[in-house]
């Protein structure tokens, strides 16, 4: 065991991280249980936290883990950790928790419940894939131009499908090397969202679509598909 590893051990401490602001920056890739579920977690439901290692580790900056709730007094709950941390020395599968509802992140309800957890709200998740501007990903631009186009085959280890989806960012101050060379990434359609959702209302428009938007109006209106080279 190295050193700081070993120092981590004797004099090392976690805490555990809020997620609602990262769901906030998020929305459509980070989801949290809902305010009912949460108010409904009793002793023995099983919820997993966000624990991040102080000092910090070398090799993850948090890990997820999944506690076994013992007690609830209002907002506060206590538990025992259910996992073993993969690089966390100073904390160990067993050891007790305390921690707010809010900070909880997923929910497996005990089989041994009084009474049944309440129904989960419908989540509509965005994780097929699009190709992108790199300038809408880091925020500096919002969606220009959008078109759906046929899907491209799966790639053996594709988690999930291309969507078809191709998005172009605000041209309007781009060089022309800018626009002629455009960085883009092949991403979750969620990615997007989370920097510009205006065009959510069209993401279940066919393939052969396209839309560009009036930036006086900030409305986006149907217009020919670009021509392929």
């Amino acid at each position: 065991m190295d050193f700081r590893r070993q120092l981590r051990r004797w004099f090392g401490r976690y805490e555990i991280i809020d997620p609602r602001p990262i769901a906030a920056e998020a929305p459509y890739t980070f989801y949290l249980p809902s305010e009912n579920e949460l108010l409904a977690v009793a002793p023995g439901d099983l919820v997993k936290l966000t624990f991040r290692s102080v000092p910090e580790s070398s090799e993850w900056d948090a890990e997820r883990m999944w506690v076994i709730v013992t007690a609830a007094d209002g907002s506060r709950l206590t538990g025992r950790l259910d996992n073993h941390p993969s690089d966390m020395p100073q904390f160990k599968a067993g050891d007790r928790v305390s921690f707010d509802r809010g900070h909880i992140i997923d929910i497996d309800w005990s089989e041994d419940r009084v009474t049944p957890p309440p129904p989960a709200p419908t989540q509509h998740w965005y994780w097929d894939r699009c190709f992108v501007d790199d300038q809408i990903l880091d925020g500096r631009f919002k969606v220009e131009f959008l078109y759906r186009e046929e899907p491209d085959p799966p790639q053996e280890g594709d988690a999930y499908p291309d969507s078809g989806w191709r998005f172009r960012c605000d041209t309007r101050t781009l060089t022309d090397e800018e626009y002629d060379n455009p960085n883009f990434s092949y991403i979750a359609i969620g990615k997007v969202l989370n920097e510009d959702d205006s065009w959510l209302h069209l993401i279940n428009a066919p393939v052969g679509s396209a839309f560009q938007r009036n930036w006086e109006t900030g409305e986006f209106a149907s217009v020919a598909m670009p021509h392929s080279e």
